[in-house]
């Protein structure tokens, strides 16, 4: 047990979310694996006022992000006793950033779905290693490699200032207003029926974003926010500006 649960370190306690959200009834997120990904998840858990607990199988990783985390330990997870000996079956909300070792991702998911954890987001490196995480139970699955290259790809190749997917064939992008909805009410563009997808927010040049209606003008040079399938934004986006 001691080479599998190498210590646990307690920081000095910070705001939590129950000081800054009495409404949130559990503020404790864990976090496994603090590479990049899960150093990042982990730094902005703690920002937003969260108790974050981290743990990674390496020592100096763990040392490394000590101090700015509620607590940490370096310690195996693929082995069940440390995850009890740990007390991550009570977190309601865990967060697997393991993503190349993907015998250590599955097992410690695997550990967390045995354990009952309410709430599992996996990282995956690839499609196939998401299915897997899927199938034994994780109950959200995270490719950050993959989307963010999807989200690149559709800036570099198009007019979308911004891509977001948030399912296989859904997605929100920002982009210049095209010639097509211009000059007219939104209600009265048949965008919709015409392209298939909703303009939800609009930006005036030198002002903020605001939600779009009916009632809406949008004019040349103004930044909209649209949604819909991911191929009808894609052709939106590519309209006569």
């Amino acid at each position: 047990m001691a080479d599998r649960l190498k210590f646990l370190r307690p920081h000095r306690r910070r705001h939590s979310a129950v000081d800054r959200h009495p409404a949130r009834p559990d503020p404790r997120v864990a976090v496994i694996g603090l590479g990049r990904f899960g150093q990042s998840v982990a730094a902005e858990l703690m920002r937003r006022g969260w108790d974050v607990l981290g743990i990674d199988a390496v020592a100096g990783v763990v040392q490394k992000v000590g101090d700015d985390l509620t607590r940490t330990a370096a310690a195996d997870c693929t082995d069940p006793t440390v995850l009890a000996q740990l007390g991550v079956a009570e977190f309601p909300r865990v967060v697997v950033g393991i993503g190349t070792d993907l015998e250590a991702s599955i097992l410690t998911t695997s550990n967390l779905v045995d354990a009952g954890v309410a709430g599992i987001w996996a990282r995956a490196s690839t499609r196939q290693h998401g299915r897997i995480l899927e199938r034994i139970g994780a109950h959200h699955v995270v490719l950050p490699e993959h989307d963010m290259g999807e989200r690149v790809a559709h800036l570099v190749t198009g007019r979308m200032l911004d891509f977001i997917t948030f399912d296989s064939d859904y997605a929100l992008i920002k982009t210049l207003a095209p010639k097509a909805v211009g000059g007219v009410p939104l209600g009265e563009s048949r965008v919709r029926s015409t392209y298939g997808v909703t303009v939800v927010g609009i930006k005036r040049p030198g002002a903020d974003f605001t939600h779009a209606t009916a009632e809406t003008v949008v004019h040349p040079g103004d930044v909209i926010i649209v949604t819909g399938r991911t191929r009808a934004v894609e052709t939106f986006a590519e309209l006569d500006r």
